[in-house]
């Protein structure tokens, strides 16, 4: 494993580990490494300082790395949970169970998932009212 101090095109900084240094490369060329904070494509590696671990008195200090790095994360971290608890998950039904609800042939409820970029495209033109999620959707299996 490598981690990366990574800067999108916004100049927002933030870290990611990766498997290996190709593993960063084929990511990155497909545009799957996006920026934490503003979901930018656009990610280069930025110039990172050594880390050095102190101890002090036999204890050595190290970072978490389940905690939050910015406030900005935490409040995604957050809108995930909301998001998880209040909405049921449809999985790759989203935008068919979306147009059903409002045709009214579904009940109407919050729902997340995932959808093809032309399947959201479609649900927009035809007025439904969806929205990106700012954060990955974890798959569910049963």
């Amino acid at each position: 494993m490598i981690q990366y101090a990574l800067k999108c095109d916004n100049e927002h900084s933030f870290d990611s580990w990766f498997q290996s240094a190709e593993a960063f490369e084929k990511l990155s060329k497909v545009g799957m490494v996006t920026c934490t904070i503003c979901g930018s494509e656009k990610v280069d590696k930025a110039i990172m300082t050594p880390r050095v671990k102190k101890s002090e008195k036999g204890k050595t200090n190290t970072l978490s790395l389940t905690a939050p790095s910015s406030p900005a994360e935490q409040a995604l971290k957050e809108l995930k949970a909301y998001v998880e608890r209040n909405s049921d998950y449809v999985g790759k039904d989203f935008a068919t169970e979306a147009r059903e609800m409002h045709e009214g042939a579904a009940p109407e409820r919050s729902i997340y998932g995932e959808a093809k970029a032309e399947d959201a495209k479609k649900l927009i033109d035809d007025g439904i009212p969806v929205t990106p999620l700012p954060f990955a959707v974890a798959r569910k299996s049963n």
